[in-house]
């Protein structure tokens, strides 16, 4: 039976049994289409906002794999998208009638505790490298939740509790195993196609498909200084006033993360909380147990707390602290902002837009950034933004699909009204499905854009890879 799948210039293409039989052939996982057992997980991310249905599903056992369905791809002309994690917030993994390339059954992670690397494949998510490396009293620089891939956090720029001490996640990727859009296997790193290498960098997955990526690692744990602090929402205006001297005087092996949102059932937190909103600082010190105590400890002391839960504890489990706020199947809108500091005018504008939060799943958060990152040029890598100090995350999430409107209104609302307070930069892993052009643009800066294009000419000149934050070349 002939398939149809939808064409990169938006027409359709025809595709007979013979040619899929032969692609199959050669092909060491599975594929996967509409009508197969298998389908509907297959295609479903963590966003159940994105809500589409590729024409055929190609889930890769190896590299190999992902060459040939690459050549597959640009044969036939297909649209083509790039499943890793499948946690970005826009879901650009899932593409409507075309090819998607799914990578997460490959999830190899090999350390080498003497050389203080590890590489990983890119179906890997964030808990899959910390598990590994953490073995070894070793991490990586990631994210805050333990599902997000590593693929899309890395090729987007990335940050984490490390961010601090070593910047962005690309700024630790020491190599990348890539296969370009002409189907060719190379290495991308500074002595090897260093131009790739640079806009692979924040570029997103506008040049390529990284299959695996070599990480510089750093001593951390097993075991850190972490955890969270809750206050009642009538605190907040003081609590954040002490997050911003308190950030502003920590060194760099502490990082802190404010979240203003409406208190969860959680077991950290006191029954009579439940429903009702709080401001929380969630906290991790990398460094000596022993300082990091001393230094966490005016943020304990602070006020009158609801609840605290900061302790010794792994490592794994502080990066998966913030995973039962995230879940699949929730419907996500975020809206996000660097900032340059904590403003004081900023606070109450986050005060006033948390009171008006409707769903319990909701939340605004304060990333903290600064440090390592600002110590390197803005062209360093495409991810740029050095200027950051904090990220504002503006995290709508509920579960309903009537409720959509009014959640996206509160998440929009917040975010204009936070308008002023910004760099006027943006990070590309936070922009929502609809942020096209003029927010691209702003996450890259005039230069470094300027440079990608050129570059999306010489490595993708027939746009095979633009089912992303797309680069015009």
């Amino acid at each position: 039976m002939t398939i149809e799948l939808k064409a990169a210039d938006g027409g359709t293409v025809q595709v007979s049994p013979e040619i899929l039989q032969a692609f199959k052939a050669g092909f060491a996982g599975s594929v996967i289409g509409p009508d197969d057992d298998g389908y509907e997980p297959a295609r479903t991310i963590w966003n159940a906002m994105i809500d589409r249905r590729p024409g055929l599903i190609v889930r890769c056992s190896g590299t190999a794999d992902v060459v040939r369905a690459v050549r597959f791809a640009r044969q036939h002309h297909f649209l083509l998208s790039v499943r890793g994690g499948g946690h970005n917030i826009a879901g650009l993994a899932v593409c409507e009638g075309g090819l998607m390339i799914d990578l997460s059954p490959m999830t190899g992670v090999w350390v080498d505790p003497a050389a203080r690397t590890a590489r990983a494949q890119a179906g890997c998510t964030l808990g899959d490298v910390d598990r590994e490396t953490q073995l070894h009293g070793l991490a990586a620089v990631l994210g805050f939740v333990s599902a997000t891939g590593i693929a899309g956090l890395t090729v987007g720029g990335g940050f984490g509790y490390l961010t601090r001490r070593h910047g962005w996640t690309c700024d630790t990727v020491l190599s990348m195993e890539v296969v370009t859009a002409a189907g060719e296997l190379v290495r991308a790193a500074a002595d090897e196609n260093a131009e790739l290498f640079w806009a692979l960098r924040g570029g997103g997955g506008n040049f390529g498909i990284v299959t695996s990526f070599e990480y510089r690692l750093f001593p951390v744990g097993p075991e850190i200084l972490g955890g969270a602090v809750a206050w009642r929402a009538e605190d907040a205006s003081e609590v954040l006033d002490f997050y911003r001297q308190f950030t502003a005087a920590t060194p760099r092996e502490t990082t802190c993360v404010a979240v203003l949102r409406i208190a969860p059932p959680a077991p950290w937190l006191p029954r009579e909380i439940h429903g009702q909103p709080i401001v929380a600082i969630f906290v991790c010190h990398s460094g000596s147990i022993e300082e990091g105590e001393e230094i966490v400890a005016p943020l304990r002391a602070f006020g009158k707390p609801v609840a605290d839960i900061v302790t010794r504890r792994p490592y794994t489990q502080m990066q998966s602290l913030l995973d039962a706020t995230q879940p699949k199947g929730r419907r996500y809108y975020w809206k996000s902002h660097y900032l340059p500091g904590v403003d004081a005018r900023a606070i109450e504008v986050l005060i006033e837009h948390a009171a008006r939060i409707s769903s319990p799943h909701s939340a605004i958060l304060l990333f903290q950034l600064d440090g390592a990152l600002g110590e390197l040029p803005a062209e360093h890598s495409p991810a740029g933004n050095r200027d950051a100090a904090l990220v504002l995350n503006i995290a709508g999430s509920w579960e309903n699909a009537a409720d959509d409107a009014a959640n996206m209104r509160w998440a929009r609302a917040c975010f204009e009204a936070t308008q002023a307070f910004s760099t006027g930069g943006a990070y590309i892993n936070f922009l929502t499905e609809e942020e096209g052009a003029e927010r691209i643009a702003a996450a890259y800066g005039k230069t470094n854009l300027k440079r990608l294009a050129e570059l999306k000419k010489r490595f993708d000149p027939d746009r095979l890879f633009h089912h992303t934050k797309n680069i015009d070349g």
